[in-house]
């Protein structure tokens, strides 16, 4: 199984009134969403199964990979990262998953991955974290594929 970390690109700060669910990509989060779409979508295999938070900025992120997605409450602002490894059926799933979801919830689950413990590594925005196993369902198979930021993407 692959798992595929992609932290929602840059958001504007929540105005008076609205709930952190509605804030929405910048004019730079919407490029860095397309270059990272632009990547991933050259990168994954067809049949990879995409989550997404219910939060706009997540879903305006996802949205420019140009690809069918769900859409999973569980992978909301402040997800624990157990519900999210569940979500995928990790480590069973034997197909490639991209979650496309929120800090710091993202960067526990990559540590948990990488250490076994829950720390609170910093993903940054619109970056993607590639989880690959040498043995499909051997969680202590995984090991980093890639990392990729928006502003490494050709242009």
């Amino acid at each position: 199984m692959d798992l595929i970390l992609w932290r929602h690109a840059e958001a504007e700060d929540a105005a008076p009134g609205m709930t952190d669910l509605e804030r929405a990509l910048t004019v730079k989060g919407q490029k860095q969403a397309r270059r990272m779409g632009q990547w991933l979508n050259s990168q994954l295999p067809d049949s990879c199964r995409i989550l997404s938070s219910p939060a706009v900025r997540t879903l305006q992120t996802v949205e420019a990979l140009g690809r069918k997605f769900k859409i999973h409450t569980d992978l909301a602002p402040g997800a624990d990262p157990a519900d999210i490894l569940k979500a995928v059926n990790w480590p069973g799933n034997k197909e490639s998953v991209l979650v496309v979801g929120h800090q710091p919830t993202l960067g526990q689950v990559a540590s948990m991955l990488m250490t076994g413990d829950d720390l609170e590594w910093d993903i940054r925005k619109a970056s993607a974290w590639w989880f690959a196993q040498r043995e499909p369902g051997e969680p202590l198979s995984v090991y980093l594929k890639a990392v990729m930021a928006a502003d490494l993407v050709v242009k």
